[in-house]
């Protein structure tokens, strides 16, 4: 059977803008999928990461556990992540979510630790002196002042978690993943391609946009950046 010249689907090349327009919904439920599993996760981790790193920088004893623990969580490959936790959550989003939040505990606990062990003690004690307490010395000055190196961390974070939700894939909840994984098994080149390529853009644009909210939150450090 001859093959259409304008058939990039039938020939099966890498590139190719029929198979965007065939399957735009597919892509759409898949970068949603991508999007919730990522934005889920983080934020899930940032919430657990800002009170041990609080924790680590005022019970300076509870320092070592948390990093040494967070760290042996990171370098846990992700196939035996999913596989240990799989018992607790099954084959679900909430396994991979679960995972994720892991991986980001390390990036976000180490980061926001360094940003409030760079708080200067002079400004603690200057605040202090002005009738701030604990809670309201951690909310209007620590925080605020760590979050240069937080954010940071949050941005690795982010990107990590953009490249790591394509893992939950083996479980049919990865995004763009269970594209690229189904892509290869079949070897559909411009599908593997075309949602690789929408990875590498979102990671890319969420990582701006932190870098952008960033910005807004820390104009003192524009100074550095301009």
């Amino acid at each position: 059977m001859t093959v259409p010249p304008n058939d990039c689907l039938a020939r099966n090349e890498w590139i190719c803008g029929a198979y965007l327009t065939s399957r735009r919904q597919i892509l759409l439920d898949a970068v949603g999928q991508h999007l919730r599993l990522t934005a889920v996760s983080v934020l899930i981790g940032l919430a657990i990461a800002v009170p041990l790193a609080v924790l680590a920088r005022r019970r300076r004893w509870s320092a070592g556990p948390v990093l040494g623990v967070t760290t042996i969580l990171y370098s846990i490959p992700s196939l035996a992540m999913f596989s240990l936790l799989l018992p607790l959550y099954g084959l679900s989003a909430t396994l991979v979510v679960a995972g994720l939040v892991l991986y980001s505990l390390t990036l976000l606990v180490r980061n926001i630790l360094a940003g409030l062990r760079a708080v200067p003690d002079e400004t603690r004690q200057a605040a202090r002196g002005m009738g701030y307490g604990p809670i309201r010395l951690l909310l209007a000055v620590e925080l605020p002042l760590a979050l240069p190196a937080a954010m940071a961390g949050l941005r690795i974070a982010t990107v990590s978690a953009v490249s790591l939700v394509t893992v939950g894939a083996i479980v049919g909840f990865g995004g763009l993943g269970n594209l690229i994984y189904a892509g290869m098994n079949t070897y559909f080149k411009a599908q593997v391609l075309t949602a690789s390529a929408l990875c590498v853009v979102i990671a890319v644009a969420a990582d701006l946009l932190l870098l952008g909210v960033q910005r807004l939150l820390t104009p003192w450090t524009r100074a550095a950046w301009s």
